[in-house]
Formats: C-alpha cells, sequence, structure tokens
C-alpha cells in the first residue's frame, strides 16, 4: 500500500497540479506596481492581466512558464510557483529627433474598409490580433494618423481595452511597439462605434504598413459572470466573460497574424506548394489619415 500511495504522489508531482497563483508584478527601480501587464502561460492560450494595483491571479500548474510583458519594460519569463512577486526592468530608450511639422488637416481619407461590411462581434479569448495596412505612395500627402475607428459589442458600462500599433518587421511580422506609452480606451455599454484621436501620439505611416490590434484586458472591472445549470446533471458552472468584443469582418488575406503563448503565429495557406488566399476573421478596424 505505501508504494501505490508512493507512485500516486510522484505521478501527480509529474503532471503538476494546476493552482491559483497569485502575484504582483513592479517596476524594478522604484518599486511601483505596474498596472495592465500582460501575463501568458508560454505556448498555451492562457493568458491575464494585472490590475492597476499590479496584483494578478491565474489557474496554471506551478512548473509552467510565465512571460510578462509591459509597453516600456523588458520582457520577463518566471516560473509560475516563482511569481508571487515579479520586477520588471524599464527599457533604455534613445532619444529620438523631434520634429516640428505644419498638420494642416484639410485632407482626410479612411483607409481598411473591406468588401464585406458586415461584421459580427465575439470573444477573441486572452489573445492579440491585428489588422494590416500595407503602404500606398498615395499616402504621402495625407501620412499622419489621424484617428482609429472600431466596434464594439459590450454589455457592461465602461469597459476598458487597450490598442496596439506595430511596425512591420524583416519577416513581415507585427514588430517593435510604435507607441512609448498605453493607450487604454474605455467604450460605452451597448453595440458602438468608436473614433479614437491619434493626433497627440504624432504617429506617421510607415513606408512598410503597419498592424493595428486590440488587447482585452482580462481584469475585474471588465468581467461578468452568469452561472449556468446543466439540465442532465443539474450541475451548475460559473461562466466568466470579459468585455468589451470586438466586432471582425470575415476577409481574404495573405496571412493572418495573432498573438497567443507569448508569441506571434502566423496562419497561410498553400496549394501544391503554392500561396494562397487565406479566409478568416480580422478585426474591423479602419484608419483616418491626415495631411
Amino acid at each position: 500500500m505505501k508504494i501505490i500511495v508512493l507512485m500516486v504522489v510522484l505521478f501527480l508531482k509529474t503532471l503538476g497540479v494546476s493552482a491559483q497563483i497569485k502575484g504582483v508584478v513592479k517596476d524594478s527601480l522604484s518599486g511601483q506596481p505596474i498596472s495592465y501587464v500582460n501575463i501568458w502561460v508560454e505556448n498555451e492560450n492562457i493568458a491575464t492581466t494585472t490590475e492597476e494595483d499590479g496584483t494578478f491571479s491565474l489557474n496554471v500548474s506551478g512548473n509552467k512558464n510565465l512571460i510578462f510583458s509591459a509597453l516600456g519594460y523588458e520582457k520577463k519569463t518566471s516560473k509560475a510557483a516563482q511569481s508571487a512577486e515579479v520586477f520588471l526592468n524599464a527599457k533604455a530608450f534613445d532619444l529620438e529627433e523631434v520634429v516640428i511639422s505644419n498638420s494642416i488637416e484639410t485632407k482626410r481619407i479612411v483607409i481598411g474598409q473591406t468588401e464585406n461590411t458586415i461584421a459580427q462581434a465575439f470573444d477573441n479569448g486572452p489573445r492579440i490580433d491585428v489588422k494590416y495596412f500595407p503602404y500606398n505612395p498615395a499616402y504621402n500627402k495625407t501620412r499622419y494618423l489621424k484617428k482609429v475607428t472600431l466596434s464594439t459589442d459590450s454589455r457592461i458600462e465602461d469597459a476598458t481595452i487597450r490598442i496596439r500599433f506595430y511596425s512591420v518587421d524583416a519577416n513581415g511580422f507585427p514588430g517593435e511597439e510604435m507607441l512609448k506609452k498605453d493607450l487604454i480606451v474605455t467604450v460605452k455599454n451597448g453595440t458602438k462605434s468608436n473614433k479614437i484621436d491619434l493626433s497627440d501620439y504624432n504617429l506617421v505611416m510607415p513606408k512598410n504598413g503597419l498592424f493595428v490590434g486590440f488587447e482585452k484586458l482580462m481584469i475585474e472591472k471588465n468581467k461578468k459572470e452568469r452561472t449556468v445549470t446543466d439540465q442532465n446533471t443539474q450541475t451548475t458552472q460559473i461562466l466568466k466573460t470579459y468585455y468589451p468584443f470586438i466586432l471582425y469582418n470575415y476577409v481574404e488575406r495573405d496571412a493572418l497574424f495573432t498573438f497567443s503563448g507569448g508569441k506571434w503565429n502566423k496562419q497561410t495557406n498553400e496549394s501544391n506548394g503554392m500561396p494562397e488566399k487565406v479566409k478568416g476573421y480580422e478585426p474591423a478596424i479602419n484608419l483616418i489619415l491626415s495631411n
């Protein structure tokens, strides 16, 4: 009997028992908590976000790797069991030359509109979906990013979401973030069309295009719970939903990109060794450019 018990214990240790990991993420220099930090379980579609006070909780095995990522900080990987207190190092940014130009805003164009204007909302889960905006020489006359527009569907008031802008790296993937601080957007209850002013960020359309995406913040204020009963077994469970939802268009693209498990994933389609368009959903996001 002792041998059997010992074998069971060893078996459970090998599997790794899932438990609620609680911790806090702080700045390594100031010791201040960092809000809205991405926390991903490596190579898995499980994630969460730190609250405004830097705290987080996540149901995961203690031997799993957690990837911590926040704008303005170096990415860090830590064992879940060792993540009660995590310190992130601030990135060192080179000072950029400030160019003063006359943005007269007499011209505006909307880019990113699709032939399929029918959009639907669904829960994208804990991942980042992006839309690619290719460069066009005609944008030289309207090169400033004036606004970003997106449609949301929310069942709670004042839900928050993070908007992200990425340059294109050498392999065509989303690369460096174009903003130096978080763009957190608050949306109202219901299905809404949102226009977010980007004038203060002085963003210019890059010559090789850019990616624009959104990230759902898995925080308490965005959560809505409901109790569901299985009619066959009469057992109940609590379902958690994080708002807002973003509307998506069904499109054909050369590739679709999603950030999950701590890395970017590229969805493509090939037939007989030849690349073909891939069909799928991308966020219904548009950009307004101005001069």
